[in-house]
């Protein structure tokens, strides 16, 4: 076998069947016959096996498919290994940020420039705790090694021992995971989310950090000749601890938790550093001359905290040593902040110069040391917090009722509302007095507060945004700033506010996104926020929704408005003076905004490209890319790398209007009235729901986050865009991601056939348009709308359904439109031509997703009908095949 990725599958896949057995096999080989080629009107007969035996199919099938996923993985480490090894210095490796800089030199680029260009870079990818990872961490660990195992099949070659060792060890393995409840017995609260948060900050993060650093530093003196050393452009935030929209279970107690597990994280990683440092810097005064400052340090201190006896006399001779001893002590005692951490090493740093070891300096342990001190600091990761405006909103006005300021806040108009807090604002006190009595709901809220004020004291870098979610005018953030006065975040006096934390507004829907820049500018032309944005420097964050801007509108109308509003956005920034950074909320799915994040860099107006940029990594994404080291890496890598070219290819001149503007608005307008036709149609929620998985995945605990925002019976309004997403993943259509841009096209290029060339053309030359296509192609290509069918047309039932068959046939129909576009606009002969590799990939995982979906359809089926005995057992089942196809289709939410 030739192709490296088939005998890595072939290889772990035959461990697998050597600990299943042959009866495994015998009932495989039968449910294949019983589904054989999908027919959407020939529901599968899988009356004849039983619960058990479904069950055991489900394990097997989810297992072979966490086997080629890892498989995959390695397969791409493997791949880009090979490009690194043959890629030169005039030639480097795609995507790299070698290939940016040497493509920035090309454009004109100096080593003063490209200077400056690094000191404008702000990278900030943003962990959250979405419910978009369904495996646990005991399963993710054992696949893992399973993944380490197959370097047995790399040269060198190894010995027959070698091999059977590892065989052995694969089969115990993959035994202890037939052997292990693929789903959680308990919902995960949010002390799971944190640890596994830090686990990867604090892991592949950590280590994939400083090589970012080097890979720059590096490129650069590649092509320019000179040595920049760069800021801390790659740092962290997170929302687990912090992000209470919608989940309650985000308290002030589990925010404090949060904070402290993510310091303790951050000590025992920089003890662990300068542990390795200190054994490394074996400098003697007797050989190499000292630095004053730093032998003045090492005097100040050996006073304040003195060594243990047999260690002083041990680095008698060896200050720079006994001076990264007395750091360690200094953070063991929690007498050093993250500021003080970073001014030591750099007092290191240039000890170790000033002794004639300038490499040592800048290229080893103590250079990546210093390096994760200015990015992690001791908080690791800069925690934001996010509510949603309607919280707020009653929050603040029981806070003016009680204090007698107005009884009917909710009740006023937005415009009445705001300036009844601009004028309150523009007083100097709190509402009401610290540990006034208030309601339960407020009372969190302002503990929570307090709890962000101790950490803003502790450690200033701990405590990053905070969020308003749903932000729909003017008041909904102002509401924000008198909460945080009420917690002694916020004060004015004079005129002049001093605050420690920024307000961002995240604009989620369809017309949030349009009227996101009056919301803005009603905002900068008040004299109380513009006090605020003074006291943060001008600096203005602003978040997009990706998600809830798709399940609103659709995905055509949701992109189309993302990307205008991006760029209305910037230039209203900077018309007002203010720094902008846009936080993108992206999923994991194209629906989500997922896909690749370089090419959505690239893509993104020439407005909005500052340098700057956020965007949130969730679940199964933070899962995959952050699995290995490797993949860390490169990840990173293909971001900085889309970043620099980005930000220094933008010109201010060439900012003209998009020449698709006009037509897009128009075919935005059809795709989101042809996507509201079908979820606003009453016939489509009762199916939807009665014919798929989506009450099942609601009760998946797979995160602290409940599956609805507001509670109650499930409707599509309440219904969060990531179950909405997984269900129509796992009804293997992915609606979210391309209905309505059949229609959509289809109509514009009826009306005006020139259109046609007009988009071929902007297809070929790139941006945003591009990437709409694309990603919208590979959503399509998952797809499998037989499949669908079987859900749709009797659900299990046996019955036929005449509203399933209406919303298949939608589908169907808009299906055929979407892919003749497709082909029309990319010139392809087939949806996704332009990737084979994805292709082959969907091609190879279709026929085991298939029987997957097969025995879902029953098990929904026996559930629905079953007994108060059997419905436990059978829905967990179903839970089961839930979790096979995300592991087949690679995605949830």
């Amino acid at each position: 076998m030739t192709d490296p990725l088939q005998r890595d599958i072939a290889w772990l896949t035959d461990r697998l069947s050597e600990v299943e057995g042959e009866d495994l096999a015998s009932s495989l080989a039968r449910l294949r016959a019983a589904v054989g080629e999908p027919d959407p009107r020939r529901r599968p007969d899988l009356s004849v096996f039983s619960d058990e035996e479904i069950g055991r199919l489900l394990t097997h099938l989810a297992v072979g498919f966490h086997l080629r996923n890892k498989a995959e993985q390695h397969h791409i480490v493997r791949v880009n290994r090979a490009r690194e090894v043959a890629a030169t210095a005039d030639r480097p490796r795609v995507e790299s940020i070698g290939e940016a800089c040497r493509a920035l030199a090309a454009s004109g680029f100096d080593a003063a420039s490209i200077e400056a260009l690094v000191a404008r870079l702000d990278i900030q990818p943003t962990l959250t705790a979405h419910p978009t990872e369904a495996r646990r961490r005991s399963v993710i660990r054992k696949q893992a090694r399973l993944g380490e195992l197959l370097s047995v099949l790399e040269p060198p070659a190894r010995t027959a021992a070698e091999r059977e060792s590892a065989a052995s060890e694969a089969r115990r393995l993959l035994g202890l995971l037939l052997a292990t409840d693929e789903i959680r017995t308990q919902r995960l609260d949010v002390s799971d989310e944190v640890r596994t948060g830090v686990h990867h900050l604090s892991g592949t993060i950590w280590d994939a950090v400083p090589q970012l650093h080097r890979d720059l530093r590096d490129a650069i003196r590649s092509v320019w000749g000179v040595t920049v050393e760069a800021p801390a452009f790659l740092r962290y935030r997170s929302w687990i601890g912090g992000d209470r929209d919608g989940n309650p279970r985000v308290t002030a107690a589990f925010t404090r938790e949060t904070l402290a597990a993510m310091r303790a994280a951050a000590l025992e990683g920089h003890l662990r550093d300068l542990t390795l440092v200190g054994s490394e810097l074996s400098i003697s005064d007797k050989r190499v001359p000292i630095l004053p400052e730093l032998a003045e340090a090492v005097a100040a201190d050996d006073a304040l905290v003195p060594l243990d006896p047999a260690k002083a006399r041990h680095l008698g001779h060896e200050p720079i040593r006994r001076r990264v001893h007395q750091i360690c002590a200094r953070l063991a005692a929690g007498s050093i902040d993250g500021a003080g951490l970073v001014a030591e090493l750099e007092l290191v740093r240039r000890a170790v110069r000033h002794a004639g070891l300038a490499e040592v300096a800048d290229e080893g342990r103590l250079a990546d040391a210093s390096i994760r001190a200015r990015t992690f600091g001791l908080h690791l990761a800069t925690l934001d917090i996010r509510q949603h405006s309607r919280v707020h909103e009653a929050a603040v006005g029981e806070l003016l009722a009680r204090a007698g300021v107005h009884a009917g806040y909710a009740a006023l108009a937005p415009a009445d509302r705001t300036a009844l807090l601009r004028r309150d604002l523009a007083g100097s006190r709190p509402l009401l007095a610290r540990g006034a009595e208030v309601s339960a709901a407020t009372r969190e809220l302002l503990d929570s507060l307090e709890a962000v004020r101790e950490a803003v004291e502790r450690e200033p870098a701990s405590i990053g945004s905070f969020i308003v979610s749903m932000a729909h005018d003017a008041s909904d953030v102002l509401e924000v700033l008198v909460l945080l006065r009420e917690a002694g975040l916020w004060t004015i006096d004079g005129g002049v506010v001093e605050c420690p934390i920024d307000v961002a507004p995240l604009f989620e829907t369809v017309e949030d996104l349009e009227q996101a820049v009056p919301v803005l500018e009603s905002l900068f032309a008040d004299p109380v926020y513009a006090a605020h944005l003074d006291a943060r420097g001008r600096f203005q964050e602003v978040m997009l929704g990706y998600s809830d801007s798709n399940k609103d509108g659709g995905y055509v109308a949701s992109t189309w408005r993302l990307q205008v509003a991006q760029d209305r956005i910037a230039r209203a920034c900077r018309a007002h003076g203010a720094t902008l950074r846009f936080f993108h909320g992206r999923g994991g799915t194209v629906a989500r905004g997922g896909g690749r994040a370089s090419r959505a860099i690239l893509a993104a107006p020439e407005a909005s490209r500052n340098g700057r940029i956020r965007f949130t990594e969730q679940g199964e994404v933070i899962s995959f890319r952050y699995a290995m080291p490797a993949l860390a890496r490169r990840h990173l890598e293909q971001i900085v790398s889309a970043m620099l070219l980005a930000t220094g290819t933008a010109t201010a001149a060439r900012e003209t209007a998009d020449p698709l503007a006009e037509p897009m608005e128009s075919i935005a307008a059809r795709s989101r009235g042809k996507y509201r036709a079908l979820v606003d149609d009453p016939r489509f929620w009762p199916v939807f729901v009665g014919r798929s998985p989506v009450l099942l995945i609601g009760e998946l605990p797979i995160a602290s986050r409940p599956v609805s925002r507001g509670g109650g019976d499930l409707d599509f309004d309440g219904l969060r865009a990531i179950p909405w997403v997984f269900a129509w993943t796992q009804l293997r259509v992915n609606v979210p991601g391309w209905y309505g841009l059949g229609t959509a096209f289809d109509e514009a290029f009826a009306a005006d056939p020139a259109l046609v060339a007009r988009f071929r053309d902007a297809y070929t030359a790139g941006g945003w348009f591009r990437p709409l296509i694309d990603n919208a192609q590979q959503e399509m290509a998952r797809a499998r709308l037989a499949v669908a069918g079987w859900y749709l047309l009797d659900g299990g039932s046996g019955e036929g359904c005449s509203d399933g068959e209406a919303l298949f046939e939608a589908l169907r129909d808009e299906y055929a439109r979407a892919e003749r576009v497709i082909l029309a606009i990319t010139g392809q002969g087939a949806i996704l031509d332009n990737n084979p590799v994805i292709q082959r990939s969907i091609e190879e995982r279709n026929p085991d997703t298939d029987l997957i979906n097969a025995l879902q359809v029953e098990l929904l089926a026996r559930w629905r009908a079953s007994d108060d005995a059997t419905r436990p057992l059978r829905a967990g089942l179903a839970m089961l095949s839930v979790n096979a196809l995300a592991a087949a289709m690679q995605s949830t939410g």
